[in-house]
């Protein structure tokens, strides 16, 4: 879900979501409930979409506060649209 209201994540969201996606994620998607395989690399074309990937953080709960690492996911924008979906 995009973004609305920064003041409701913490001062440090760019620290916590580079750590996601960067050093436990490896720069790829975590896969998704839907697409659980899902490896899609930062930056690449998506091998189902072929669209460029710009890899995300979700909320599992959607609540941009809640930053633990077990509610967080690196996500690629089809896992991570999906997702937000319902």
């Amino acid at each position: 879900m995009p973004i609305k209201d920064w003041s409701r994540y913490p001062p440090d969201w760019k620290e916590i979501s580079r750590a996601i996606r960067y050093e436990r994620a490896g720069n790829c998607c975590e896969g998704s409930p839907a697409y659980p395989d899902c490896r899609a690399r930062n930056g690449e074309s998506h091998p189902v979409t072929g669209s460029r990937v710009v890899l995300t953080v979700a909320h599992l709960d959607h609540n941009p506060a809640h930053c633990e690492p077990d509610n967080l996911r690196a996500w690629c924008q089809r896992c991570h649209v999906t997702y937000d979906a319902k």
